[in-house]
């Protein structure tokens, strides 16, 4: 399965993104601002590709299982990066509830200069079992690529 994360729009401190799997557009996720230094909790990935991987361990991981109950298997990780870690594909709103991680929803908003994502539980409940599913085939990947469109 092919997986990618477009950008499509920069804010004054966030990023939306589109998630595609199979060339079908699943939601949209929201990120800290592109920046070419990074700043610890307050940038945006790396364009290149990565892989996924299910992370069983942590505070968040305990977390997902206690909301989400048997479904959670759990967070999915994109790994490979360069200079992050523990980076998951995790519910949020604003670029408030990240830590250079992309959250996930159905819709957005620009507000004051800055994206937001809406409904991003019931976006990361329906994105969730697709993306487990890569996680488990190690020889998954996800593109993160930029095509701002507005």
């Amino acid at each position: 399965m092919e997986t990618k994360i477009i950008r499509v729009a920069q804010g004054k401190q966030s990023t939306l993104s589109q998630l595609y799997i199979n060339g079908v557009f699943q939601c949209y996720l929201l990120e800290d601002k592109i920046r070419t230094e990074k700043i610890k909790e307050h940038t945006a990935i790396p364009t290149g590709t990565y892989s996924l991987q299910l992370n069983t361990w942590g505070a968040k991981n305990v977390n997902y299982k206690k909301a989400f109950g048997k479904v959670h298997q759990g967070m999915i990780e994109i790994t490979g990066l360069p200079n992050f870690s523990y980076v998951y594909i995790h519910t949020g709103n604003t670029i408030e509830d990240t830590a250079g991680c992309p959250l996930c929803g159905f819709g957005f908003q620009l507000i004051q200069g800055d994206y937001r994502v809406n409904q991003s539980v019931m976006a990361y409940q329906m994105i969730y079992p697709k993306l487990v599913a890569l996680a488990k085939n190690k020889a998954n990947k996800i593109s993160i690529e930029n095509n701002f469109q507005f």
